[in-house]
């Protein structure tokens, strides 16, 4: 490709973006400045018009609290788009705030957005258009497994293996990764969400007690765990009584929040397991050594990297700020696209359409 120097001039002062578009958490990373923004996925829209009203954290302090002419919603479920315009409108605001901080204008941003290993060419396409409509110069796509293990500061790119477990909130990715490129990859629709909806459903069953998402989330973020913890704690849950349909407060402890996350434990297990049984014999000896290691905001489940190291008869570790590990994976390629590139993933045709 000719040198063009009105592009390289582009690249040179526009503020250029890793963005993690996580089910849960939308991480954006300005490449020079780092983490800037780290906000809920959620949007409140209005019912009739379908406006947003409030996107991040503001309309996640609106869930359940609603009025009947508004709805709060996640845009992305099971790490993928399922309200296009919704995203569209989250990622543009993202994108506008990541812009603010700079005093002068500034021209359209390069983005590099992590997508799940198990996204389909649809899939692919909706996060590619999603990103170039919200204002995007150039749009690249990169495997969140790819992206969290450079995050997580593994060695990708040498000739030994290494194990980058990422648990998000939509899906997990297991993925082996050497000389840079992906050997076994597996992505499976089992993470932090279906661990909210299991603390649902097990105290539903067992108090007759509806608890919301929220407060699922924080059960699992207090008292979650995936082994025996060395002081068991309790917890106070509050939600509404379905016999009686009056509010009610009761304690749960560790323990039975352990038993209702266990079946999701024990599929992310068997997957990683799965992984381990493709890889070749030399890879795996390499993995004696360099272990497991995860990220993503799941995988600060307490107890979870002792359970997987028993399971596995692997050195397993959770890595440094595992929930930044894609953002930050995604900002590293930013940094050095040439090298990089080979990372990069699908729709090859549709990523050299650039605007100016």
């Amino acid at each position: 490709m000719a040198f063009n120097p009105f592009n390289w001039l582009l690249g040179l002062f526009s503020l250029d973006i890793g963005i993690d578009l996580g089910t849960a958490n939308t991480l954006v990373n300005v490449r020079g400045k780092g983490i800037v923004i780290n906000e809920p996925s959620w949007v409140a829209i209005d019912k009739r018009s379908r406006k947003p009203l409030a996107i991040g954290s503001q309309a996640k302090e609106m869930v359940g609290r609603t009025p009947a002419n508004v709805v709060a919603i996640r845009p992305l479920r099971d790490g993928v788009i399922s309200e296009f315009e919704i995203t569209q409108a989250m990622l543009e605001y993202f994108i506008g705030k990541a812009h603010q901080q700079s005093i002068v204008p500034l021209p359209r941003p390069r983005i590099v957005i992590g997508i799940p290993s198990g996204a389909t060419e649809v899939e692919k396409r909706a996060v590619f258009d999603a990103a170039m409509a919200a204002g995007a110069r150039e749009t690249h796509l990169i495997e969140e497994p790819s992206a969290a293990a450079m995050g997580a500061g593994l060695p990708v790119a040498e000739v030994r293996g290494s194990m980058i477990v990422d648990i998000g909130g939509g899906t997990t990715e297991v993925a082996i990764i050497s000389m840079g490129g992906t050997v076994v990859s597996r992505s499976l629709r089992v993470a932090g969400d279906e661990m909210d909806q299991d603390i649902i459903v097990y105290i539903r069953n067992k108090y007759n007690l509806f608890i919301g998402e929220r407060m699922a989330e924080q059960v699992k973020m207090a008292i979650g765990s995936a082994y025996p913890l060395k002081d068991e704690k309790t917890f106070a849950v509050r939600g509404r009584n379905l016999v009686s349909g009056l509010p009610e407060a009761l304690e749960i402890s560790s323990v039975e929040v352990r038993e209702a996350l266990a079946g999701s434990v024990q599929v992310i297990i068997d997957t990683i397991k799965d992984a381990l049984d493709e890889a070749p014999p030399e890879i795996v000896a390499d993995l004696l050594e360099t272990g497991v290691c995860l990220a993503g905001g799941g995988s600060q489940l307490q107890g979870l990297a002792d359970r997987l190291s028993d399971e596995l008869h692997l050195r397993v570790w959770v890595a440094e700020d595992p929930m930044t590990c894609v953002a930050r994976g995604a900002g590293m390629v930013l940094e050095d696209l040439d090298n990089y590139g080979r990372l990069l993933v699908g729709l090859e045709r549709n990523t050299t359409i650039k605007r100016t």
